[in-house]
């Protein structure tokens, strides 16, 4: 019996119009958070969906979530409302944006409108300020390295069962501290930390998307979510699209103040970025199938480390990464998951 999602159910039913409500699920996330969709029932008025978080709060703490989305949608952000909460048991009741992820809707003939919008609210994400009384974590120095640490530990270790000699490590604290160093120069903005195409959601009538998965906000470097969003672990679009869109992003956060940076330090800053957040995503794609028994993420990790090896082919300061990132690791990757995308070089 599932404890909690009896327990979730009697508590919606309070809600006016949820009395006899069947909680149906929705999705669960790469977290302990997982959502029910149920429908309130008000005489006289259409039928009306909500979304239902439950976030155990032994795993979970549902304060972040509740502060920044209200902190979130008074600067126009477009999250989801909160109907109801219930912090001590780890349920939200939220406004319901639907189903259709940017990921499952776009098209290439709809691309380029899809991403400028998901561009223009990244640029109002970054212009947020801090709350008085809640100011984001920063993405300091301590919370990089533990990203990054998640590669070797995680997938080279643990899942390829790859060992790691003092010169391999020697190599990759070299390249960590590059990353590293990029991305503590770059200015720092609110930064949504996980914005891609699964994220997002397209919701009709309306040119901002809907988003979701904040909770884990920081004020970091302004490359960053741009990264998540141009190179997705999810999807792959071919280089040229990518500059193009770097450039747009570029310029219309240069002109919100977000940055000072010409072209090309924006492109390396975002290249070095994007390193960094792949290593990241490739080692908790292993460790979600290791640890949660989530094995669905391993198909992304060819083409999250498809990323690292083509943006370490344009640093010369990563060859030595490189290297051995194609001559050890990749071979790894394709005999225990699959093979990467053919590498693909960005245009001048």
């Amino acid at each position: 019996m599932d404890i909690r999602l009896q327990r979730l159910t009697e508590w919606v039913r309070q809600r006016p119009g949820f009395d006899t409500a069947s909680p149906e699920p929705v999705s669960g996330d790469a977290s302990f958070r997982r959502y029910f969709r149920a429908w309130q029932e008000i005489p006289g008025q259409p039928r009306k969906p909500f979304i239902i978080m439950d976030a155990p709060p032994e795993h979970e703490d549902c304060r972040p979530f509740v502060t920044i989305a209200r902190h979130w949608r008074d600067h126009g952000i477009n999250v989801p409302a909160i109907i109801a909460e219930d912090l001590e048991q780890g349920f939200l009741l939220l406004e319901d944006f639907g189903d259709q992820l940017m990921l499952t809707m776009l098209t290439q003939a709809n691309a380029d409108t899809l991403y400028l919008q998901a561009l223009d609210e990244l640029v109002r994400i970054g212009q947020i300020p801090d709350q008085p009384d809640h100011s984001l974590s920063p993405y300091d120095e301590a919370l990089l390295d533990r990203e990054m640490a998640l590669f070797p530990d995680w997938l080279l270790e643990k899942h390829l069962q790859l060992p790691l000699g003092n010169l391999d490590r020697a190599m990759l604290n070299t390249a960590f501290a590059l990353l590293k160093e990029s991305a503590l120069a770059q200015p720092a903005v609110a930064v949504h930390r996980d914005y891609h195409s699964r994220n997002l959601l397209i919701l009709p009538g309306r040119e901002q998307p809907g988003v979701i998965d904040f909770q884990d906000a920081v004020r970091g470097p302004v490359t960053y979510d741009v990264a998540s969003l141009l190179k997705d672990c999810y999807l792959r679009w071919p280089e040229v699209k990518v500059r193009e869109w770097l450039e747009h992003y570029r310029t219309i956060s240069l002109e919100a103040g977000l940055h000072r940076a010409d072209p090309d330090t924006f492109a390396q800053w975002f290249e070095l970025m994007g390193m960094q957040r792949h290593l990241k995503a490739a080692g908790i794609f292993a460790r979600l199938a290791i640890r949660d028994g989530k094995t669905g993420y391993l198909g992304d990790i060819p083409r999250t480390v498809g990323y690292l090896r083509d943006a370490s082919a344009r640093q010369p300061a990563l060859r030595h990464f490189h290297e051995w990132l194609c001559e050890v690791v990749i071979p790894a990757i394709e005999n225990r998951i699959g093979p990467l995308p053919a590498p693909e070089t960005a245009q001048p």
